[in-house]
This record gives C-alpha cells, sequence and structure tokens, in this order.
C-alpha cells in the first residue's frame, strides 16, 4: 500500500516532465526580425565610403623617399619656351604654375631628371614658400641626380623666395596613371 502511494506522485512527475520535455524543441531557433534590404544598403554605403577613404588615403602613401636640393624656376627664364619636356603642349609662360590632374586635382608643377618618370606625383615641404605641403607632378626635366626645379611665377619671384633648399621628399606616384 505505501508503495502505491508514491508510485502515483512518481507518475504525475513523469508526466509532467514528458509534457515539459514535449514543448521544449531544441531545434527550433529564434530569429529577430530585421529589414535585410535596408541593412544591404546602408552596408554598401559604408562599404563606398570606407573604399573612397581607403583610396584618398593610398593616394598619399609615398612610395619612396628621396633627398635632393629643391630650388625654383620661371618660365619667363632665358632658355625656356613656355612649353614643358614632359607635356609639350602645356604653355606655361603665361605664368600658370599648376596642372589640373585627375587622381590629384591641381598640383604644381616640378622639373627633375630622368631619375623620376614624367608624370609622376612627389611631396615635400617648403616652409619659405608655403605653410602647406608641396603636392607637385613631374612636368619638365632640366636637373641633374634627385634634385627637383619648381615652377614660379617668375624668374624674379623664384630668386626672391625659392632659394636653394636640400629636403626630403615623397613620391605618391610613379609616372603617369594611364
Amino acid at each position: 500500500m505505501k508503495l502505491k502511494f508514491l508510485f502515483l506522485p512518481l507518475q504525475i512527475f513523469i508526466l509532467l516532465l514528458v509534457v515539459f520535455m514535449a514543448n521544449i524543441n531544441p531545434t527550433r531557433s529564434y530569429t529577430s526580425v530585421s529589414n535585410l534590404a535596408s541593412n544591404r544598403v546602408v552596408n554598401l554605403t559604408t562599404m563606398a565610403l570606407k573604399l573612397e577613404e581607403d583610396i584618398k588615403n593610398d593616394l598619399y602613401r609615398a612610395r619612396d623617399t628621396f633627398t635632393g636640393d629643391i630650388t625654383g624656376y620661371g618660365a619667363d627664364c632665358p632658355l625656356c619656351g613656355g612649353t614643358l619636356a614632359c607635356k609639350p603642349s602645356y604653355y606655361v609662360k603665361d605664368g600658370k604654375t599648376t596642372y589640373p590632374d585627375s587622381d590629384y586635382g591641381t598640383v604644381r608643377i616640378v622639373a627633375s631628371s630622368k631619375n623620376l618618370s614624367c608624370g609622376s606625383i612627389v611631396r615635400f615641404q617648403l616652409p619659405h614658400v608655403s605653410s602647406e605641403p608641396i603636392v607637385a607632378i613631374v612636368l619638365d626635366r632640366g636637373v641633374l641626380g634627385n634634385d627637383l626645379d619648381l615652377l614660379m611665377e617668375s624668374e624674379d619671384y623664384a630668386n626672391q623666395f625659392a632659394g636653394r633648399t636640400t629636403t626630403s621628399y615623397d613620391v605618391l606616384r610613379v609616372g603617369w596613371t594611364r
């Protein structure tokens, strides 16, 4: 009799345990509702902004660094014809000192030796000419070794402000991109 009394609660407990276990499904997964389409748009936008930032940062990453003398010259110098060795169709006798590069925007013009290919982009600091670093493109020749010659508005201006400065400069691009 005593055994029968204990057997009934045990049966009820086992029955409740089976019912409870039947309601728990181990393969059931709980998911949250989200709008995948808008998430993709945000992710693509974020990826595009990141790619744009990476491209910009890569544009201004130094590929190489050289040390040389940086001087100035004017397009109106006695031996200058107003055209550039690397870009003869680009006339500078009128005092133009910049060039519209498709990757770097408006950049200054420098002469280099053949150590740097035409179209190379360089960056250097000349505190007596500009407080910002100067980004320039190699469009002319006429110097030796690792030296650069910065095109200035006139020969007088070059003599007055440029001088001769030994400095390091970064090569950001080697030659034309196309």
